[in-house]
């Protein structure tokens, strides 16, 4: 059986099940790099942590109901304060660590957050800045030590180490021990994730402890865990994704979760950690790929040919299996012979770069390419594509892995009705959809209606029953011909070229789309030495009329499979990435058009005025 024991209703339940569990055992929990190496911790040891520091916040008047935020990367650290704070009923309010001053300011007055648990000086400092203007916030607990006694920060009594507090709970805990045992009921609220937002203020989702444990049960069901597998955590635990997905599901099954030291490491800490499942969004993938196919080309004429002769094969063997109709077919005894060659030669050094254990990634956050998934699955690496919304707890999409349908984000989980409005619309209903919008019942209102939450995005079933998502219903773009295009698909054929870095297609009220496209500077550079093209800097690379032609070939061929009013006819490259700190980029990495088109208003204006690139 997957989970330990499926019979828990609250996240305290599935913790002290777990613990207790493992007890006596030295298996580890998670783990974490220390001093060049990865450093074990035990479920004895985060359980004494959680207790003591869950006790503190009793002992400061941390009550049932109470909001505590986290303010930090993942991290040990960041577990402890969630389970404390879900031990006692308080409600956890996760923050990304990218969040400015403002928006952190912003988000603890709308929780009224008494409780703020922070990571480094970085963050600690953001805290301070805003922390006058918080009138609830009774203590700022901060993850690293404060090392200087003459600081301000030290001097501040509001401020408090956490190992400092760790120590004052085990005193009180021994002195009241009954006062961290708290009755928590399955629809009291767990948590308040707030939307990134692409516009506007973000908005608390409500998630109760029913909402989490019934999505944890029922992704248990389709991910198959236990105590044997491994997992690498790098996603944000600050978004319900990981935190569900990566943290409590692992947690459940009793998965050993370790850490990557930063998005920048995950290449370095998979051969390290050799996880066997990681929680994943599709640009892990792209980083990958294009990596990959660097060094391939970098090497000689045989190894080149050697390596796309195995993926040609990888690709038939994938196709065999496809054709049986249950991913699972027997292929013909050429190709498995040719398959096993491909896997000793190729297949086996490109695992090694995930640690070699992999059974599979599990895709979200946005669309995974077709190409992607399948060149992935042609080397033998499973992709598992899913959806949901923090909404939805977050889940309540998976392809299976007996039959991977990439494009689909596959069929939706047991406990999860779906349905397609008369406008294309994805409706869904389960025990796992939020609660509503803190204190924002006209926002609630507008997306729960009837029993049913309408998700904003646009999709259909196909007759397998997999969903496919074509777009955002708010995304569709009208141009002024009145046709409704939608640009997510378009934006996924673009992006899936491995001269393309990112993408965005915009043509509101225009005559025909334009796109603004960041290259991926590495492949370009390889392409420039490949062809003998001189260049100074990345704005000069951009500027050689081969590498025009370049992306205009590719525009073009990305055109043919496309009706006329969804052509892409002119382009405009872009040096630098768009990005969360210059504010065209939700924490969750989704591109905010509005931001985006009104920086590049002149770039677009003139793609309007001037020929650049038109596709036939």
């Amino acid at each position: 059986m997957p989970l330990l024991d499926p019979s828990f209703k609250t996240l305290p339940d599935l913790f002290k099940t777990v613990f207790r569990h493992y007890a006596r055992s030295n298996k580890a929990v998670l783990a974490r790099k220390v001093g060049g190496r990865y450093e074990e911790i035990l479920y004895a040891s985060l359980e004494a942590d959680v207790l003591a520091f869950a006790a503190y916040l009793k002992s400061i008047g941390v009550e049932k109901g109470d909001r505590l935020a986290i303010l930090s990367e993942n991290r040990p650290a960041w577990v402890t304060a969630d389970m404390a704070a879900a031990i006692i009923g308080a409600i956890t309010v996760p923050l990304y660590p990218s969040l400015p001053p403002n928006q952190i300011s912003y988000i603890l007055r709308n929780a009224d957050c008494k409780v703020i648990v922070a990571s480094t000086g970085l963050q600690l400092g953001k805290v301070k800045k805003i922390s006058a203007d918080v009138s609830s916030l009774r203590q700022i607990i901060s993850m690293n030590a404060i090392d200087k006694p003459g600081t301000a920060a030290a001097a501040d009594s509001m401020i408090l180490e956490l190992e400092a507090a760790k120590e004052k709970g085990k005193a009180y805990l021994d002195l009241y021990p009954e006062s961290i045992n708290i009755q928590v009921d399955e629809e009291d609220i767990a948590t308040l994730i707030y939307t990134s937002g692409t516009t506007g203020n973000p908005k608390g989702v409500m998630l109760t402890h029913r909402n989490i444990c019934e999505n944890i049960k029922s992704c248990s069901k389709v991910i198959l865990l236990d105590e044997t597998d491994a997992a690498l955590s790098f996603l944000p635990l600050s978004h319900a994704y990981e935190r569900t997905a990566g943290y409590y599901l692992m947690f459940a099954c009793g998965v050993t979760i370790s850490y990557a030291e930063s998005i920048e490491t995950v290449s370095l800490n998979l051969t390290e950690v050799k996880p066997t499942i990681v929680i994943t969004v599709p640009r892990l993938f792209e980083r990958i790929k294009s990596t990959l196919f660097k060094t391939i080309d970098a090497g000689s004429v045989a190894k080149k040919r050697i390596f796309y002769w195995a993926v040609d094969v990888g690709y038939k063997l994938a196709a065999s299996r496809k054709g049986s109709g249950s991913g699972l077919g027997s292929v013909s005894p050429v190709l498995s012979v040719q398959a096993a060659i491909a896997e000793r030669l190729v297949f086996s050094t490109v695992k090694a770069r995930f640690g070699g254990r992999i059974r599979y990634f599990v895709s979200g956050g946005a669309a995974l390419p077709r190409e992607t998934g399948e060149f992935f699955q042609a080397v033998g690496i499973k992709v598992l594509e899913g959806f949901g919304l923090t909404e939805t707890s977050p889940v309540t999409h998976v392809n299976r892995p007996e039959l991977i349908k990439f494009g689909t984000v596959g069929p939706a989980l047991a406990n999860v009705e779906v349905k397609i409005a008369s406008d294309g619309e994805i409706l869904l209903k389960g025990p796992n959809i939020m609660k509503g919008y803190w204190r924002d019942e006209a926002a609630t209102h507008e997306v729960l209606k009837d029993g049913w939450l309408y998700t904003g995005d646009i999709g259909e079933i196909d007759h397998d029953g997999y969903l496919k998502i074509t777009d955002r219903k708010k995304h569709i773009i009208v141009n002024s011909g009145g046709k409704n295009i939608a640009p997510l698909p378009i934006e996924s054929l673009i992006g899936a070229n491995r001269y393309v870095e990112q993408a965005v297609v915009l043509g509101e009220r225009r005559p025909f789309l334009v796109a603004l496209v960041v290259p991926n500077f590495e492949s370009l550079k390889s392409f420039a030495r490949e062809h003998s093209l001189s260049f100074g800097s990345d704005q000069e690379l951009m500027l050689l009329p081969e590498v025009r032609k370049l992306y205009e070939k590719m525009l073009k061929e990305i055109s043919q499979g496309l009706a006329g009013h969804e052509k892409v006819r002119k382009f405009h490259l872009i040096e630098k990435q768009f990005s969360i700190d210059e504010g065209e980029m939700t924490p969750t990495l989704k591109l905010k058009r509005k931001v985006i088109e009104q920086k590049f208003a002149a770039e677009i204006d003139a793609l309007y005025k001037g020929l650049v690139y038109e596709a036939d």
